[in-house]
């Protein structure tokens, strides 16, 4: 099985790294709607990390499947990872992917809600 704070925990290495990258590497080289891009990016997937920490404790407390951590990991990789593909020069059409990621994200979120209400009208 998928260790999950683990997989939260590199996330949030990785936004930090990105954040840090983003904020003193980039700042020169890319225009400012690409560097709003990458800002956005990093946000998203330092939110979504957060979250993930939090879905892998309830994972690891039986309380959740794995369905949540997975729709949540494979949007934020879409939405952030196409994100930070066109900062770096991919096609501005690369775009149109990214609505994709947040789909994923959102319904992570609604899955995790879903569950809950669940373990909490079985627990009552």
């Amino acid at each position: 099985m998928i260790n999950w704070i683990g997989v939260a925990a590199i996330n949030m290495a990785i936004a930090v790294a990105l954040g840090a990258f983003g904020a003193h590497g980039l700042k020169s080289l890319v225009s400012a709607q690409q560097l709003e891009w990458w800002h956005t990016a990093t946000l998203y997937l330092f939110v979504h990390a957060l979250g993930l920490l939090l879905v892998g404790l309830l994972i690891q407390l039986k309380s959740l499947s794995h369905t949540t951590a997975w729709l949540l990991q494979i949007g934020v990789i879409i939405f952030a990872g196409s994100l930070y593909a066109m900062t770096l020069g991919a096609p501005r059409w690369f775009g149109a992917i990214t609505p994709i990621g947040g789909i994923l994200m959102i319904a992570g979120w609604l899955w995790l809600t879903v569950s809950a209400f669940r373990l909490g009208h079985a627990s009552s």
